[in-house]
């Protein structure tokens, strides 16, 4: 819209579609890549064309330095490391001459906040057994 500083499709391989003007109240309708719909006035200008990098997430990252680029100026989730691997005074599951959990991996729903790791306030554990039946339609 006019005064957004452009702000409609601009990840990469974005593009909006044009969907229909009226003429009289000088609106147009705009599909958004969510699949939305936006009126926006038909003053407003556009750049023609998708926003360059398309399939980005396609490509394999390959290498523990691109993951570590990518997600340094995002947020400290990477590297992630697993509980077990730690030691008792860091995760529940951390501790012991080898990586095991040691209990179950399930926790209760009204658990204190240091002992709600794993499986919380699972219906069922374990391997899905038997076969479903498949309706065909």
């Amino acid at each position: 819209t006019a005064g957004d500083r452009c702000k409609i499709a601009k990840a990469s391989g974005d593009y909006c579609i044009i969907k229909s003007h009226d003429l009289d109240k000088g609106k147009t309708q705009v599909a958004l890549p969510s699949g939305n719909r936006k009126t926006v006035p038909s003053a407003c200008r556009a750049m023609i064309g998708n926003v360059a990098g398309g399939n980005r997430c396609d490509k394999p990252m390959l290498k523990a330095g691109r993951a570590y680029h990518k997600y340094r100026v995002k947020r400290n989730c990477w590297p992630r490391v697993r509980g077990v691997a730690m030691n008792p005074v860091e995760h529940p599951h951390g501790g012991g001459n080898h990586q095991h959990i040691g209990h179950a991996s399930t926790a209760r729903r009204d658990a204190p906040a240091g002992k709600k790791v794993g499986l919380i306030a699972a219906r069922r554990t374990g391997l899905l057994r038997g076969r479903q039946e498949v309706k065909d339609a």
